[in-house]
């Protein structure tokens, strides 16, 4: 008998009464320190004051008027961005997904209003994953996602994550974009290679092609960086993103130089709900916090302390973590036991953390974490790590 709320989740049997900076607290009491922020989305932690007080106070103002006005917090926000970024405007939408899809639709009327309506096929990569609407699926290709929903959405070539010879193959007349993550997060916390971005904006820039970036996952600081692109010392022409940019409050935003947005006219695109007061008046506090002199020099210094201490952890556990990766406090562990196995023993040692591709767990805390919260986590996950070597030891000796 179904559910209901539809069960298209595996979920975990435990729910959560209240947060506090990087922790949750159960129905039971029982303390978890969170370090799946949400997949990314918490990027403050839980009950941010400043997020608290800028919600409460736009909540006794205005909540929602829709898009057939001007919303001041919107245009604020979208000024906050352009100047912390390359680009020159942006759209306001609810989720990842849907900055994605206004990036894909943005991308092919560009070249549709330059005179090259057949410049509609977008090159993607392998272990990808841009949402779970149709096109940000046939974006992404993985069949576990598309099988059962129809004809895929044609328009899109993938080639393997980081080969660079693979492009070039895949370029066509009817080219128009490479889109890729600067860092895969859902796809196994997998980086590119080193000049990577780098030549793919030299490609595109050479075959008159876009270069769009996902940074759903990887942007508002969690690489230590504002967005991800600025480790590779290279811009892109359009960007999503979303997750952490309303620290817990849902909110997309999709941003693009004057000349890739040159077709998006008055209603060429929209959204009901996108850049209503509530939400852009949240995500304009996070931003502030996270620009703010400092912040994010303090990200990277935990995250080279984290990485540090997780190094140690893999000498004293080689059995059980095989590799760290990623970048910032988007970090990857590829595990040799099911990933799924070491989430599940973290849990009960009262950590939260997210499975990814390639048998990886994400360690995705919130940027505001100390020493303290490392020390905590690592000691976590020393745990767990012994638990699973426990585990392991006793299937054997069973199985001798």
């Amino acid at each position: 008998m179904v559910t209901p709320l539809m069960p298209t989740y595996a979920r975990a049997d435990l729910v959560f009464e209240r947060g506090e900076g990087c922790w949750l607290v159960a129905t039971d009491g029982k303390r978890y320190l969170d370090f799946a922020g949400g997949v990314a989305v918490n990027a403050l932690g839980h009950a941010h004051p400043k997020l608290v007080e800028a919600i409460t106070a736009q909540a006794q103002k205005l909540w929602h008027v829709s898009n057939l006005f001007r919303i001041k917090e919107a245009e604020t926000l979208a000024e906050k961005l352009v100047k912390a970024s390359f680009a020159d405007t942006v759209f306001f939408c609810n989720s990842g997904a849907e900055a994605m899809e206004c990036a894909i639709k943005m991308a092919r009327k560009y070249h549709s209003v330059s005179g090259h309506p057949e410049k509609m096929r977008i090159i993607s990569f392998d272990g990808s994953f841009h949402g779970r609407t149709l096109a940000t699926l046939a974006a992404a290709g993985a069949q576990k996602y598309l099988e059962g929903f129809g004809p895929v959405l044609g328009g899109f070539d993938q080639v393997p994550y980081g080969d660079l010879e693979a492009v070039k193959k895949a370029i066509t007349p009817e080219t128009g974009a490479i889109l890729i993550e600067p860092i895969e997060g859902e796809g196994g916390v997998r980086v590119p290679p080193p000049g990577f971005l780098k030549a793919l904006r030299q490609i595109c820039d050479e075959r008159g092609l876009l270069l769009v970036l996902d940074e759903v996952q990887t942007g508002i600081g969690r690489t230590g960086k504002f967005f991800a692109y600025e480790w590779s010392g290279v811009t892109p022409d359009i960007l999503g993103t979303a997750k952490g940019l309303g620290g817990g409050f849902p909110i997309g935003a999709c941003l693009a130089t004057e000349e890739a947005a040159k077709g998006m006219k008055a209603g060429s695109h929209g959204s009901t709900f996108g850049g209503n007061p509530l939400a852009t008046t949240v995500a304009g506090a996070v931003v502030d916090i996270v620009l703010e002199k400092g912040f994010l020099a303090r990200v990277n210094k935990m995250a080279l302390l984290f990485k540090q201490r997780l190094a140690e952890l893999k000498d004293r556990h080689p059995k059980i973590i095989a590799e760290i990766r990623g970048e910032g406090l988007l970090i990857g562990l590829r595990m040799i036991p099911p990933n799924g196995d070491f989430v599940a023993a973290a849990r009960e040692q009262g950590l939260l953390t997210a499975a990814a591709g390639e048998n990886v767990v994400r360690i995705l805390p919130p940027l505001i974490i100390g020493e303290e919260e490392i020390s905590e986590a690592v000691n976590r996950i020393s745990a767990a790590c012994k638990a699973l070597e426990t585990s392991v030891a006793a299937e054997r000796g069973a199985a001798e």
